[in-house]
C-alpha cells in the first residue's frame, strides 16, 4: 500500500490545518488507519487512529477534543482536522495503515508532512 501525506504547512497558534493521506495499492475499506508525528529530538508518537469497520476511534490525550480523524472510503482517503493548533504540536505528521498492533504499530508508512505552529 502507498500513502501520500498532504496538507502541512506553518500557522499561528490557535489555528487550524486539516492533513490528508491519500491510500492507494490496496482496499482502503480494509484498513485501518493513523496518524502519527514526530517533534524533532523526541519519538514518534500515535496521534490518531481509526478503524475501517466500526469507524471506531482512538486519540492521545493530548490531542483530544483538538484534533479528529476521519476517513472517506471513496476517496480513499484518511483525513487528520486540527484545530485550536498549539506551538508544542509543531512536528512532521506520517499517515499509516493496516494495523499489526491495534492502535500502536502499524505496517505502512506515508512520507510525513511537516505542521509547524508559531506562538
Amino acid at each position: 500500500v502507498q500513502l501520500q501525506a498532504s496538507g502541512g504547512g506553518l500557522v499561528q497558534a490557535g489555528g487550524s490545518l486539516r492533513l490528508s493521506c491519500a491510500v492507494s495499492g490496496r482496499t482502503f475499506n480494509s484498513l485501518a488507519m493513523a496518524w502519527f508525528r514526530q517533534a524533532p529530538g523526541k519519538e514518534r508518537e500515535l496521534v490518531a487512529a481509526i478503524r475501517w469497520s466500526s469507524r471506531s476511534t482512538y486519540y492521545a490525550d493530548s490531542v483530544k477534543g483538538r484534533f479528529t480523524i476521519s476517513r472517506d472510503d471513496a476517496k480513499k482517503t484518511v483525513y487528520l482536522q486540527m484545530n485550536s493548533l498549539k506551538p508544542e504540536d509543531t512536528a512532521v505528521y506520517y499517515c499509516a495503515a493496516d494495523a499489526i498492533i491495534w492502535p500502536y504499530d502499524f505496517g505502512s508508512w506515508g512520507q510525513g508532512t511537516l505542521v509547524t505552529v508559531s506562538s
